[in-house]
């Protein structure tokens, strides 16, 4: 009985792992992407493919939405679309390790003041020093675009209103919430792209490209950050996603080339340390 326990824990944080993984993988080949269309193009078509693959999974429709109930979707899917974009114009200037990092900053942020207590800001300290040692100042971080650095903070304060407004919508529209959101947020950033791009945004030569996009950054992690979820302990959920850095690092030194310096792996591991602190400190006080 322990065995087979052991054994579904452990496949439960493959899954989550695979899921990580999907998503930074799915984040490289968009940055493969930049070179033919601009991110701006590129996030209308993700987002596009994704709503369309979320709304056949999640068949919104069906649910009568609430009077009043569209306020927190909207909201919520506005700022997915700008986190999407502001992400996807970090990447592009900077590596793909550094703009994750970075991102995380917004929701520990959020974490310390929603707790207000003092281990909390502790560990968003110890996440505001990765950040410090990620700024373009010094012989170590002079290459790094301070513009990338911008629009990756930019992406984390939009994932921490994305947390906020999602939590809110969730309790309206339940799982679907996720296909409601993501075809929103298309709407917002599709005639972005489209301005951008012009009529090369539905090259064929693309399309199939967008299309894994899509599928590997959304659909497909979110089906298995569901299940991981259902399986996995919270804290045990959260520590594994602080890894998420050092897998958008990797990912990135293995299909993009892009090597960091001893003092930007440091900052990516104060990042991580933080990150999985806050989570085991919320996990104690509930």
């Amino acid at each position: 009985m322990a065995d087979a326990k052991k054994a579904s824990g452990l496949v439960s944080v493959g899954i989550l792992v695979l899921a990580m993984l999907s998503v930074q993988c799915s984040a490289t080949l968009a940055k493969t992407l930049f070179s033919v269309m601009s991110p701006q193009g590129v996030t209308a078509l993700r987002l596009g493919f994704s709503a369309l693959i979320l709304l056949t999974f999640f068949r919104p429709w069906r649910k009568k939405v609430p009077v009043g109930g569209w306020r927190p979707i909207i909201a919520y899917g506005i700022v997915l679309g700008c986190m999407n974009l502001s992400f996807y114009m970090a990447i592009q200037r900077i590596p793909l390790g550094i703009a994750v990092a970075l991102e995380f900053t917004g929701p520990m942020v959020l974490a310390a003041l929603a707790s207000r207590s003092v281990r909390e800001f502790v560990w968003v300290g110890l996440a505001l020093l990765g950040v410090l040692l990620l700024l373009p100042v010094g012989k170590f971080n002079a290459a790094v675009d301070p513009v990338g650095i911008g629009f990756a903070l930019c992406a984390g304060l939009c994932w921490a209103l994305y947390i906020v407004f999602g939590r809110r919508a969730g309790m309206i529209h339940g799982a679907t919430s996720v296909a409601i959101g993501t075809t929103i947020a298309a709407m917002l950033i599709f005639p972005v792209g489209l301005i951008s791009e012009g009529t090369a945004l539905f090259s064929w030569s693309i399309l199939p490209s967008a299309l894994l996009v899509g599928m590997f950054s959304s659909a497909l992690p979110y089906w298995l950050e569901m299940i991981a979820m259902t399986r996995l302990p919270a804290q045990t959920f959260g520590v594994l996603m602080s890894l998420e850095p050092s897998l958008a690092a990797l990912s990135g030194f293995i299909f993009l080339h892009e090597e960091l310096s001893i003092v930007q792996w440091t900052a990516l591991a104060c990042v991580m340390a933080a990150s999985a602190g806050a989570t085991l400190s919320g996990v104690r006080k509930r």
